[in-house]
């Protein structure tokens, strides 16, 4: 059991904040993950149990055992990397979707990663945590598909994660959304927040008590079915989920996804589809004074859906 006692400049604090940004802030072990061993009674102040949002006083101790998990790469020859482009400092890939990225404690071996290492081994030294997530820049949520930028070397990886901070890379992505939205195209600026469980993201509101974040989506209509639409979506920031929660907000989610769904939103087509159809369909960015622009093709469940929304409207 460990033990910490808390000096006057760090009381204050939230308790699962100051143990994740102190003890944790690179590691595998998540801000929910510490609000759970608290919440059970494995985190304690002063030898009594307390709550996540506890605010820390000046001597008072913390006892923890929270264990940072050890995850080895482990070299995976079926998973299979489609090379959109490859140079001695990038590549850009194209994701699958229902693929993790990087591995975690539930998925140590079927990951982008795992194929990655293989087909990158100068990967393995790149990056903010290497020993996890070699060579990745940006992720992509499991289920969606699309372009990815793997750095080869340190010195691109560093490059290019500015650039994101800096917010001067541009992504596209394509998503077939619930119904017709009322503009052909539009900007939805909503702050972001996590859930208080942490399993989600939601607009933050007035009595919101996670961390707020500024989020800008814009869209544009490209094609529109009956019941549906076709949209390209250029998010302006990079906040988890924020295509997914914010087209859900304006009550136009996409089609498949589960965690940003409207209760009313049931089809025989899309009951057919076993993800979220969002897919990451361009990018842009420039590297020691070059600029690239690269596309990846739709998916064929995606194309499979449109098509299958074609023959309805046909029909129709």
């Amino acid at each position: 059991m460990e033990e910490v006692v808390i000096s006057e400049p760090k009381s204050g604090q939230r308790i699962d904040k100051f143990l994740k940004k102190e003890f944790f802030l690179n590691t595998e072990v998540t801000r929910g993950e510490i609000i759970r061993q608290i919440k059970e009674g494995s985190i304690l102040v002063n030898n009594s149990k307390t709550k996540p949002s506890y605010s820390l006083k000046t001597g008072e101790t913390i006892s923890f055992n929270i264990q940072t998990p050890i995850i080895q790469l482990f070299p995976n020859f079926k998973i299979k990397i489609e090379v959109i482009f490859e140079n001695e400092d990038f590549a850009i890939i194209n994701k699958t979707a229902g693929l993790q990225v990087h591995p975690s404690n539930r998925n140590e071996k079927d990951t982008l990663v795992n194929g990655l290492i293989i087909k990158f081994p100068e990967i393995k030294l790149v990056g903010d945590n290497p020993q996890n997530r070699p060579g990745i820049v940006h992720r992509l949520d499991k289920d969606t598909s699309g372009l990815m930028i793997i750095a080869k070397k340190q010195k691109t990886f560093l490059n290019l994660k500015e650039q994101f901070k800096k917010r001067t890379i541009e992504k596209k992505y394509w998503a077939v959304v619930f119904g017709i939205p009322e503009k052909k195209q539009g900007s939805i600026d909503k702050e972001i927040a996590r859930s208080t469980n942490y399993k989600k993201q939601v607009i933050a509101g007035k009595k919101t008590k996670t961390k707020i974040r500024k989020a800008l989506t814009q869209y544009q209509i490209l094609q529109n079915f009956s019941n549906y639409s076709l949209l390209e979506v250029t998010p302006k920031t990079g906040r988890m989920h924020q295509i997914r929660v914010h087209l859900f907000s304006i009550k136009h989610p996409i089609v498949g996804d589960k965690l940003y769904q409207l209760k009313r939103n049931s089809s025989n087509l899309f009951d057919k589809v076993s993800r979220q159809l969002l897919h990451a369909q361009e990018i842009k960015f420039e590297l020691q004074g070059k600029k690239y622009q690269f596309n990846a093709p739709l998916p064929k469940d995606f194309k499979d859906f449109l098509n299958r929304l074609d023959e309805k409207e046909i029909k129709g």
